[in-house]
């Protein structure tokens, strides 16, 4: 299991960033590679449920992601139904008018025949994304 955080200050309220977040239709405008979520639907116990379409290394993946916690302004909680088993973790922390936001990713890479080396490839390109996913974001909010 691999996991990546990474973290960033949006000049924004907590409230305004929680929501943002909370939606999931405008990933695509600050998540590198994603290119539609769709489907999005509320379940009977208020979390949500949607579809996602990536693409990473020219190859599409498509899957079913399910939020499934929910603080509100503090937390938000994901997981895909996919061979991965990632789980996306947004945490948020309000101070002064801004808010400091935590993405966190648990994943495998489950390709046995990438090796070590090219699974330290995977990793390193999922944290450059990642750091670009949380500018793309900040500069959304703050806009």
């Amino acid at each position: 299991m691999v996991t990546l955080s990474r973290s960033i200050t949006i000049h924004a309220r907590v409230d305004e960033v929680f929501r943002f977040l909370e939606d999931k239709a405008p990933f695509p405008e600050f998540w590198p590679n994603m290119i539609e979520v769709s489907e999005i639907r509320d379940l009977p116990n208020e979390d949500k449920h949607y579809h996602w379409t990536q693409k990473m290394a020219g190859l599409r993946f498509e899957g079913v992601g399910s939020r499934f916690e929910s603080i509100l302004n503090k937390k938000l909680v994901s997981k895909a139904e996919t061979d991965t088993g990632s789980t996306i973790t947004w945490l948020m922390e309000a101070h002064s008018g801004a808010t400091d936001v935590t993405f966190q990713a648990d994943y495998m890479i489950t390709v046995p025949a990438l090796g070590g080396l090219a699974e330290k490839v995977v990793v390193k390109l999922n944290e450059r994304q990642a750091d670009t996913m949380l500018a793309d974001l900040k500069t959304l909010i703050e806009a």
